[in-house]
């Protein structure tokens, strides 16, 4: 059985530091027993999450949750040691004990919420099973997010034992851990498909001690618990950064683990792809950061390449990446496997949901005072309108309140489901609006549940009103209302739907801010407002090319509306007013939309959030001519975005 303080290299790396209270690890898993005696003395802070249930000393994911966080805080004076114990700890509950399983878009609630409250290191010890590593878009940016911020996500590999890929472990830029056995020979659950072999390493992951929830200790095996020792080891690399007076570099501590990890000294008949890119090195990374030799070296191997600085080739090609594959809507399980604990068996998800990692080929996918981003709980985001009743009985309710509707003659029960009795009713009764659960949809999914209080209360619900009873109508109709778009502050509460299903309630303060897409009014009024460009351009072809824009926006670059950056995002396509002058000029002279970016501004106002959204254009007929570029920057600081200075733009090769 391993002792954590055994591991090669790790004593000579506590000599020097056992963690900065400056780095900040996020732990995305079950809910922690911070009570836990292993935990006394250390840096935790629990962030607020759709899961808010306390730990389970009997749950599966409170000790999943319990041991992977023990591994990486525990306090030496323990029986549990952790890795970095003076390192700052996010606790983020994505896993419960109720359901083992995520969805890939709540998965990515968690990891954009780690990154506004700092973290360094985000460990997700699950992963969801897939063919080529694909993963939604949501996810996607989740990761993308990470790389723009320089932060790290470790990944747990999978125990389905098989050449096969988790996500998010198989996404670029994710640090993905396997796991060795007590032999150190790579555990027989673990997987390596092709992509870990340029960004996996093996930690050992075989009768691993952690913190059991209620007090006391369990030995648990699999690539969950090989995840946290490497988060520990970079937590302490990116220590040893700060202590040495350099920038905090996530990204270059992969690379240094990657780089200078261990071959693994197989058996003949192994297959040498179960290495991955090899076994952790802790003196090895050390020494390739630092110049410095902590202990003896051993020498390195770069197996099949990491993936990382410069390029190193394989024999075998690459399967399609995350950025090339798009995944159906997926979920995440945790991965876990008892040794001298009970539990009962988990099995594979066929709903495609991240759960915990288990060696019965379960495949799946959370300090002190954090830094938090500025406007970290505001939202603007675009979708659908909607309602839900949570119970049946709120439901029927509805339906004996509701009059009876008279079709040709005939009295018929009210239908509380059809939305446009639902208008009508709530047209003469608007205080039974509040009896609802409001939603914010996308792609008939509820990512929100909309919840006004205050002052403005009795307004907003009368916005929600208008707003449904233009969603049911014809979609030629001029009141035809395709999207809307909401601004509103994260409360920290959720809700459970109809359906069962958990999402995050927020609050809109106002009616100030709340639009409706009138898709074919919005163009026609962009148009009138650039009259003297649209002339130039063919009408037909700059509605098509405005319509494009913000369907694009829905479609391809969807999102969650709380980062800063999906925040301008969508008030850019919500407020089309401004990006029709940009269309008509290109358009008129025959150019059509390439991409849409959104980068972070260098000009910005005192204590401000601003953002550059940028429109590039292409020609179609001649691939040899310049492209156009056209820029404008919203300030993104308020509940309600607004746009600064003029449309700048430019001509680029590329």
């Amino acid at each position: 059985m391993l002792n954590i303080r055994a591991l090669p290299g790790l004593k000579e790396l506590w000599a020097k530091t056992k963690g900065d209270s400056q780095i900040v690890v996020a732990v995305l898993d079950g809910v922690v027993d911070q009570t836990h005696p292993c935990f006394q003395g250390v840096s935790l802070t629990r962030l607020p999450t759709l899961v808010q249930e306390e730990a389970n000393a009997n749950g599966n994911m409170s000790q999943h949750g319990t041991h992977v966080t023990s591994m990486i805080f525990g306090n030496h004076d323990s029986p549990v040691p952790g890795i970095a114990p003076q390192c700052q700890g996010l606790i983020l509950p994505v896993f419960t004990d109720k359901r083992r399983r995520l969805s890939q878009m709540d998965l990515s609630r968690a990891i954009e919420q780690a990154v506004n409250a700092g973290a360094h290191i985000i460990n997700i010890s699950g992963g969801q099973l897939t063919d080529y590593g694909e993963a939604e878009d949501w996810l996607e940016r989740a990761v993308q997010l990470c790389k723009d911020n320089n932060v790290l996500i470790v990944a747990a590999a999978g125990n389905d034992g098989c050449d096969c890929l988790n996500v998010p472990a198989a996404i670029p830029t994710v640090l993905a851990v396997g796991a060795t056995d007590e032999q150190g020979q790579p555990l027989e659950m673990s997987n390596w498909g092709q992509i870990y072999q340029n960004q996996g390493i093996l930690a050992p992951g075989e009768n691993i001690l952690g913190a059991k929830p209620g007090g006391g200790t369990v030995r648990l095996s699999g690539t969950s618990f090989a995840t946290p020792i490497v988060s520990g080891v970079a937590a302490l690399l990116l220590s040893v950064q700060k202590q040495r007076g350099e920038e905090i570099d996530p990204q270059k501590v992969r690379t240094a683990l990657l780089k200078t990890a261990l071959p693994c000294n197989l058996n003949s008949s192994d297959d040498s792809r179960r290495c991955l890119v090899g076994k952790l090195n802790i003196s090895g990374a050390f020494n390739y950061l630092t110049g410095e030799t902590m202990s003896e070296e051993q020498s390195a191997v770069e197996a099949a390449g990491c993936g990382c600085e410069g390029t190193i080739e394989t024999s075998s090609p690459v399967l399609p990446s995350a950025e090339s594959v798009v995944g159906e809507v997926g979920t995440v399980e945790a991965n876990e496997a008892l040794v001298t604990a009970s539990a009962p068996s988990l099995t594979s998800s066929p709903n495609n949901e991240i759960s915990p990692m288990s060696n019965n080929n379960a495949n799946g996918v959370t300090a002190s005072q954090p830094p938090q981003a500025s406007g970290a709980d505001l939202i603007y985001v675009i979708g659908t309108l909607g309602y839900d009743f949570g119970t049946e009985a709120r439901r029927d309710s509805f339906k004996q309140l509701m009059p009876a509707v008279d079709i040709e003659g005939t009295q018929i029960p009210a239908n509380p489901y059809d939305a446009r009795q639902m208008v009508d009713y709530l047209e003469t009764s608007l205080s039974e609006a509040k009896s609802l659960i409001w939603t914010l949809n996308m792609e008939l999914t509820p990512i929100y549940a909309l919840e006004p209080s205050g002052s403005f209360a009795r307004d907003v619900y009368a916005a929600f009103q208008e707003l449904l009873a233009g969603e049911v109508q014809a979609e030629d109709d001029d009141e035809y209302i395709e999207r809307v778009s909401i601004p509103g502050r994260l409360t920290g509460r959720t809700v459970k739907l109809f359906s069962g299903q958990i999402i995050p309630v927020v609050e809109p303060l106002s009616p100030r801010g709340i639009y409706g897409w009138k898709v074919n009014t919005l163009v026609s009024s962009a148009l009138s407002a650039v009259s003297a460009e649209a002339e130039e351009a063919q009408e037909e072809q700059m509605r098509n090319s405005l319509s494009s824009f913000l369907n694009r926006v829905y479609y391809d670059l969807r999102n969650l509306g709380q980062t800063s950056q999906d925040r301008a995002l969508n008030f850019a396509a919500t407020n089309a007013f401004q990006a029709a002058q940009t269309f008509s000029a290109a358009v008129a002279a025959g150019m059509e939309l390439d991409s849409i970016v959104v980068q972070k501004s260098p000009f910005c106002r005192m204590d401000s959030d601003c953002w550059d959204v940028q429109l590039k254009f292409f020609d179609p007929e001649n691939n040899r001519r310049a492209k156009k570029v056209f820029r404008f920057t919203i300030d993104v600081s308020d509940l309600i975005p607004v746009t600064l200075g003029e449309v700048r733009s430019w001509s680029s090769p590329y």
